[in-house]
């Protein structure tokens, strides 16, 4: 066991798959364990170090979106007012992430196992003295817009707008090169990599969190394995000490405290790769198509962002006054290819703009945009519209899409201003 400093804690490990590398970690009590909840707490009090005024979906799971009033005043989303979104309660042993301080867990190890010859064990210590590159990338949730799907049927789950995401910095150890490097000697009959995180269910009957990735996926070639955030430690909150970043994938894919890396033959059974955090290959509509009815065969996992763009002024609380007007925003996708055209609305769609667009910090980041458009007094409704070099766009009505989980929202955004 090792000591805190103001006390000792053994975590108890659950075991994942063939593998995992199971540690009594150190952590100081006070400051970690959440207090009990009242109704309409504040967002400061869900998450030690979050600011106060950000929307709370689930108190209990530590759910929460940014107000876009925050959100667009920073080039790279401050720890203070990124989203947060966890899968279980966080009391007792798993409370200690529930800080945006960085966790002090120097033993922290990442087991590498499965279908190779010489399994791996590496400490973080050991990720901190190998090459290091940064990433700028865009982190989503992958029910980033979900509120929106009720306009056919609402569905289950946080109601987030569009304040689910953040521009990060990213930076840590690449991730093919890291496993070549350990000489693992993998089958033929590896097909995926999985990578499981420390959180884990309350009750042994729980599913764990598991992400699985095709062995040859292009996307893991830019991935780290990520050890800063904006230039410092990886908050608790946010998958310190080391997270898996693939840039361009959606947050859930993106596994927060990572501690073991399988090859095997087949993806994960956990629910969260099998069920959850997958959409329908062809369009469903509400009744026909249930949350429980996703398999492996009708359905995809939420990978690759879709394109989206997201209008960051004027918003509703700007109460902004008839005549020109400057609308702004940003837009984002997988980085599969660049983003060469937003179109821009004052008028509800009956004539549009094309944004000036700014050069991104890289293939997965925001792309910031801005376009002139004219206000009337009364209510007008501003949307706005991305386009890739790959001819992928928006769809207007992003209902076509509508699915019994809310993932992947990425119509072209409204927004209802009144003079």
């Amino acid at each position: 066991m090792m000591s805190g400093r103001d006390g000792e804690f053994r975590f108890n490990r659950r075991q994942f798959g063939l593998a995992t590398s199971a540690a009594g970690l150190a952590l100081s009590m006070p400051g970690y364990l959440r207090p009990a909840f009242a109704a309409g707490e504040d967002s400061a009090a869900v998450i030690a170090g979050k600011v106060s005024g950000l929307i709370i979906h689930n108190a209990k799971l530590g759910v929460m979106e940014t107000p876009l009033t925050l959100l667009r005043q920073h080039k790279h989303t401050p720890k203070e007012i990124l989203y947060s979104r966890f899968h279980f309660p966080h009391e007792g042993e798993a409370a200690w992430y529930d800080t945006i301080k960085a966790p002090d867990f120097p033993d922290w190890t990442i087991t590498i196992d499965g279908l190779v010859a010489r399994p791996r064990t590496v400490k973080a210590a050991d990720l901190a003295g190998m090459e290091q590159v940064k990433r700028v990338s865009v982190l989503q949730c992958a029910g980033n817009g979900r509120a929106f799907y009720a306009a056919k049927q609402k569905v289950a789950g946080g109601q987030w707008h569009n304040g689910g995401m953040g521009n990060i910095e990213w930076e840590g150890v690449p991730f093919r090169p890291f496993l070549e490097a350990q000489k693992l000697l993998v089958s033929s009959g590896a097909k995926w990599i999985t990578a499981h995180g420390w959180d884990h269910p309350a009750t042994p009957e729980g599913s764990s969190f598991a992400k699985s990735y095709h062995i040859d996926d292009p996307a893991l070639d830019n991935a780290i394995l990520a050890l800063k955030m904006n230039g410092e430690p990886i908050p608790a909150a946010h998958g310190g000490p080391v997270r898996l970043i693939i840039p361009g994938y959606y947050g859930n894919m993106n596994v927060k405290q990572i501690n073991t890396i399988l090859f095997e033959a087949e993806q994960s059974p956990s629910v969260y790769q099998s069920m959850g955090y997958r959409m329908p290959l062809v369009p469903v509509e509400p009744g026909k198509f249930g949350a429980n009815d996703y398999t492996l065969t009708n359905s995809v996992p939420t990978y690759g962002h879709k394109i989206k763009s997201a209008i960051f002024s004027p918003l509703p609380e700007d109460k902004p006054g008839a005549g020109a007007v400057e609308i702004t925003g940003v837009a984002f996708n997988d980085g599969r290819g660049p983003i060469t055209r937003v179109e821009v609305s004052s008028d509800g769609g009956k004539t549009w703009t094309d944004a000036e667009i700014e050069a991104p910090e890289s293939p997965w980041a925001w792309y910031h945009w801005k376009a002139k458009g004219t206000l009337a007094k009364g209510e007008n409704t501003l949307i706005s519209r991305a386009t890739d070099s790959l001819g992928r766009s928006q769809p207007l009505d992003g209902l076509v899409w509508w699915n019994p989980r809310g993932y992947e929202w990425n119509g072209a955004d409204h927004v209802k201003v009144t003079v």
